[in-house]
């Protein structure tokens, strides 16, 4: 099983980023049937950009080289595949609709996940960017106060969790990379028409 996760997590940020369609312009918070706002896109940039400075931060992986680790990646979602752009052609296949409804869902449960886990987290992370992005963009999928106990809960060792914070984090940037795309693609209003 591991050696099936070396190849599927490299094969999945490979289709995320040669998608060559899918638009890395300014774009629309989450509405219903139109396209989200420009402040959404500004949210998930800054996340982005947050994400990858703590990736960088040299005393938080102290004694870790964060840069030769794997990455970990929540696979409980489809993201990539649920939220390719209508008219796109990844992997041979092309995509005939864009199922918004599916896609801010799959982009939401993502984003649970990562709250609970950074919420867990001691020192610095990208909590509040990523806070900013759900409270404005994806309120209804903000956890509980009894779920973040429950992250929180489960605590591993100093060392251990310095490197699954790494690992995660890792997984976190290729999976907000595609969340960026995907909110200027929906922000751009091409979805609707």
């Amino acid at each position: 099983m591991p050696l099936i996760n070396l190849y599927f997590t490299p094969a999945l940020v490979l289709l995320g980023l040669t998608c060559s369609l899918w638009p890395m312009s300014q774009s629309l918070p989450v509405m219903s049937n139109g396209p989200m706002a420009d402040s959404c896109v500004s949210y998930a940039r800054t996340l982005l950009f947050n994400i990858t400075d703590v990736l960088n931060q040299k005393t938080l992986f102290s004694g870790i080289d964060c840069t030769k680790q794997n990455m970990e990646l929540y696979k409980e979602t489809s993201t990539p595949s649920v939220c390719t752009p209508q008219g796109s052609t990844c992997s041979g296949i092309t995509t005939s609709t864009f199922h918004k409804e599916s896609c801010v869902t799959s982009i939401g449960k993502d984003l649970n996940y990562y709250y609970k886990f950074l919420t867990a987290q001691p020192g610095p992370t990208v909590l509040f960017s990523l806070q900013e992005l759900m409270e404005n963009c994806f309120s209804s999928f903000l956890p509980s106060d009894v779920e973040l106990r429950e992250a929180a809960a489960e605590l591993e060792s100093s060392f251990d969790q310095r490197l699954r914070l790494c690992k995660v984090l890792k997984g976190f940037q290729v999976r907000a990379i595609t969340i960026s795309r995907v909110i200027a693609y929906m922000s751009s209003g091409i979805h609707t028409k």
